[in-house]
């Protein structure tokens, strides 16, 4: 009996030492982060197709309007963190939309929203477009055109607006193993013509890609994407990341905060 008391009264302090040591840690996970003053209240606007829509509800339910992709992520992060700034967080992606769907509903679901921050993940679908050779496919020079005025619209409106433009990717996973590499070329071609307008016009350039590209050297590309187009949750954890990095170099707000 004493033995097994000696025994349980060494477990109990053990596990007391290591909460001990843990409690820091503990507090600071579940505290705002601490901002230096009161910032600008900002509507940070997502805009793109099935990735970025994330299965998002379509009423004004607060526990399920942002989808459960990045997007998501990043509201959580900067709306939990910042949250004496009151930032306003809205998902508008639709799941099969291609750059002409976007600019057919950027006045209704963009700009009248009168965004601060517009993020833009489009392209995977005007790939797969011309993968099918759907009539509606566009050749490069239709959908930088496009783009590019979805890109000057926005500015027109808001002069003051940052624009996030992500690029899209694929992996050689399920169907797009069987011609990857058509696949791959198309995809690699409008990150291109994204990369030369965000250049352009000094845009805010999150390489989503590049992402995967790391990300494949500690697991498989099916850990990460698991059709070859859609997110796993770890990965839309890292493009999260990925995307609040890219845009503290704009907004100054987020410099030096590091989100998930």
């Amino acid at each position: 009996m004493a033995e097994n008391s000696r025994r349980n009264f060494i477990k109990k302090s053990a596990l007391a030492s290591l909460m001990a040591l843990n409690l820091p840690e503990v507090l600071r996970a579940s505290t705002p982060y601490t901002s230096d003053s009161e910032n600008k209240s900002l509507t940070f606007l997502f805009q793109g197709d099935s990735i970025t829509d994330g299965n998002r509800g379509r009423n004004a339910d607060p526990n399920h309007i942002m989808g459960h992709g990045y997007a998501y992520s990043i509201a959580s992060c900067i709306g939990a963190d910042f949250c004496k700034d009151k930032h306003h967080f809205i998902n508008k992606g639709i799941s099969g939309n291609t750059i002409s769907d976007l600019e057919k509903r950027w006045q209704n679901d963009a700009l009248d929203l009168k965004p601060d921050v517009i993020s833009i993940l489009i392209g995977i679908n005007d790939v797969a477009s011309e993968m099918d050779k759907k009539p509606t496919a566009l050749n490069a020079l239709e959908f930088e055109n496009k783009y590019r005025k979805l890109i000057v619209n926005s500015m027109k409106a808001n002069p003051a607006i940052v624009l996030v433009l992500c690029l899209p990717f694929v992996a050689p996973v399920g169907k797009r193993n069987t011609n990857f590499e058509d696949w791959n070329h198309a995809t690699i071609e409008k990150a291109g013509i994204i990369q030369k307008l965000a250049k352009e016009f000094d845009t805010v350039l999150v390489n989503f890609p590049q992402v995967l590209e790391k990300a494949t050297k500690k697991a498989p590309a099916e850990y990460w994407i698991w059709d070859g187009i859609h997110p796993t949750v770890p990965f839309h954890t890292l493009m999260a990341r990925e995307w609040i990095k890219e845009l503290s170099k704009k907004v100054p707000f987020l410099k030096g905060y590091s989100g998930l």
